[in-house]
C-alpha cells in the first residue's frame, strides 16, 4: 500500500494493536482452544484420524459453532465468510449466515460516554435529538441516528468499546491455529487462513474511523468527477470524526436485495447497479482504490432514487505495479494476448516456489476467467466456478477426456493453493490485494443476478478500454 497516491488519496493507516495483558491472552488462549476442540475436533478426528469423508458443510458448521461461542472477532471473520460463497462454497457461506445478524446492543450510558470522549465535547451540546436505539449493531460498530441544531439527520457510527484490544488477541491465537488446520487437510480452514492477512490488515484500519471518513471524502470526489451523480456517498460531517466516532449524512432508503421492498419504491434498479459496477471499475482502475465490501448490505436503493453505497471501512489501494497489473489483467480479460503474457511473466515472478505446467495453469485460468467476465450474470454461477475451480461447461456436459483434463488442472490449484499457504505467498501484499479485488467481484454475482441477468460483468466494453487502453496506461513498471 502506498501512503499518498498520484491524486492525493492520503491510504488508510493502521492503528498500532494494543499488547493485552499475557493473562488476558492465557485465558482467551483457553476459551479458543476449548471452543476449536469441542466443535471442530471431532472433525478433524474422523477426517485425519479415521479417515471418513466429512463434507465442506459439516466442516463449516464446526468451525461457525466454534466461531459464534467465541464471538467478537470470529463473528467479524465469519460474516467474511457468509458473504464469499465463491471462495467458501455454498454449504458453507451458508452455515456462517447466522453470524451476520445484527450484534448485540452497546448500553447507551456507554454510546455517550465514547461519544463525548471521541468529540470531547457533551453529548446534548453536539446533538439536539439522538435516538438511543441503534439503527445497527455489527460486530465491531453500532450505528445511531441523531439530528444537528441546524435541524440536519445523521448518522453517528461509534466503535464498541475495548474492541482493539479484543482484536489483537484473537487475532494473535488466530492465526497459528488456523494455519495448523488448513494443513490437516480441512481445506476450509486452509481458506479462512489465506483471507486472514487481509482481514487482520483491514480490522486494523476500520478501527481508526478516521479513514473512513477521509476515504468517503475522496470517493465523493471521483463520483462527481465521473458524472455518476445516481451514486450516493454519505459525507462526514467537519468536526465530529475522531477514531472511535463517525458522524455522516443519513441515507434513507431500503436494502438493494430486499425485492419487495425495492418494488414498493418504484424504482428502476437495473441502471443504478450498472452505474456501481462503472464506478468500480473506474475507482480501481483509474486511480488504484476501490471499495472492497460492496456486498448486498452495503448497497441501498434510497427513496430519492438514487443508490447509496455506504460502510467505506475496507478499502482496496493497489501500489503502482499492481494496479499497472490489474489493468494488465482486464486488457487480457478483453482479449489482449500481449497483456496475459505480462501477467503470467509477473505471476512467475513473485511465485516462490516451482509450479508445474505454470504457464498452461495460467493460461487455462485466465481463458475460463474471460468466459466468465464476458457471459450474462444469468448465464452463470461465478461463485460456483471460481469455488469449483471447473471449466465454465457443467460437468456432466464434457466427454471423459475433458473431464480427466479438468480433473487434472483442479488438483494442480489446490497443490499450488497448499503451496502459497507454506511459503507466505498468501500473506504477501500482493495476496492481500487479490483477496480484496477477487472478493469484491464474488460480491458483485448477488445482484448482478438479481438486477443484470442480461448483462455481463464487463458489458460496459467502451468504458473498460478507455480506462486501460494504451493512453490510460501512463503507469511505469516497476521492477
Amino acid at each position: 500500500m502506498t501512503a499518498v497516491d498520484a491524486a492525493g488519496y492520503l491510504a488508510p493507516t493502521r492503528i498500532t494493536l494494543p499488547v493485552p495483558p499475557l493473562s488476558e491472552r492465557v485465558r482467551r488462549q483457553a476459551q479458543t482452544l476449548q471452543a476449536f476442540t469441542t466443535h471442530v475436533g471431532p472433525v478433524v478426528t474422523r477426517r485425519r484420524l479415521m479417515r471418513q469423508p466429512v463434507s465442506n458443510g459439516e466442516v463449516g458448521r464446526a468451525l461457525r459453532n466454534a466461531f459464534d461461542e467465541l464471538g467478537s472477532t470470529y463473528v467479524k471473520f465469519g460474516q467474511v465468510v457468509a458473504s464469499s460463497p465463491g471462495a467458501f462454497g455454498a454449504a458453507v457461506a451458508g452455515e456462517f449466515r447466522t453470524l451476520l445478524d445484527e450484534g448485540e446492543t452497546v448500553p447507551f450510558r456507554q454510546v455517550r460516554d465514547v461519544v463525548e470522549r471521541g468529540l470531547r465535547r457533551k453529548l446534548n451540546d453536539v446533538f439536539a435529538e439522538f435516538d438511543e436505539q441503534p439503527l445497527a449493531a455489527a460486530s465491531m460498530a453500532v450505528v445511531h441516528r441523531a439530528t444537528l441544531p441546524d435541524g440536519r439527520v445523521v448518522a453517528v457510527k461509534v466503535l464498541r468499546p475495548g474492541m482493539a484490544r479484543r482484536v489483537a488477541v484473537d487475532l494473535d491465537i488466530m492465526q497459528p491455529l488456523l494455519k495448523r488446520l488448513g494443513l490437516l487437510g480441512l481445506d476450509v480452514a486452509g481458506a479462512l487462513y489465506r483471507y486472514l492477512a487481509g482481514f487482520r490488515s483491514q480490522v486494523a484500519e476500520e478501527l481508526d474511523l478516521r479513514n473512513e471518513a477521509r476515504t468517503m471524502t475522496y470517493m465523493r470526489r471521483l463520483a462527481a468527477d465521473a458524472g455518476l451523480d445516481r451514486i450516493a456517498i454519505p459525507a462526514p460531517v467537519d468536526g465530529l470524526v475522531s477514531r472511535d466516532v463517525l458522524v455522516m449524512d443519513f441515507l434513507d432508503g431500503v436494502a438493494i436485495d430486499d425485492l419487495d421492498a425495492v418494488a414498493e419504491l418504484g424504482v428502476d434498479p437495473k441502471p443504478l447497479v450498472r452505474a456501481l459496477l462503472d464506478f468500480w471499475f473506474i475507482t480501481g482502475l483509474k486511480d488504484g482504490v476501490f471499495h472492497g465490501d460492496i456486498h448486498a448490505g452495503n448497497l441501498m436503493l434510497l427513496r430519492d432514487g438514487r443508490l447509496g453505497l455506504i460502510d467505506w471501512g475496507i478499502v482496496g489501494v493497489l501500489d503502482e505495479h499492481t494496479r499497472y497489473i490489474f489493468r494488465r489483467w482486464v486488457q487480457s480479460m478483453l482479449g489482449d494476448a500481449t497483456a496475459l503474457a505480462d501477467v503470467m511473466e509477473f505471476m512467475q515472478e513473485i511465485v516462490p516456489f516451482a509450479v508445474p505446467d505454470a504457464e498452461q495453469m495460467l493460461e487455462d485460468a485466465n481463458r475460463e476467467m474471460a468466459t466468465l467476465m464476458t457471459r450474462p450474470f444469468g448465464d452463470i454461477d461465478l461463485n460456483e466456478a471460481l469455488r469449483n475451480r471447473r471449466m465454465t461447461r457443467p460437468e456432466e456436459e464434457m466427454d471423459a477426456a475433458q473431464r480427466k483434463s479438468d480433473a487434472k488442472r483442479i488438483r494442480a490449484q489446490r497443490r499450488f493453493d497448499r503451496q502459497a499457504l507454506r511459503s507466505g505467498l498468501a500473506d504477501s501484499n500482493f495476496g492481500q490485494a487479490n483477496f480484496l479485488l477477487f472478493k469484491q467481484l464474488l460480491y458483485f454475482d448477488r445482484y448482478g443476478k438479481l438486477y443484470l441477468a442480461d448483462e455481463s460483468l464487463l458489458a460496459n466494453r467502451d468504458l473498460l478500454e478507455s480506462l486501460v487502453g494504451t493512453s490510460a496506461l501512463d503507469v511505469t513498471e516497476e521492477t
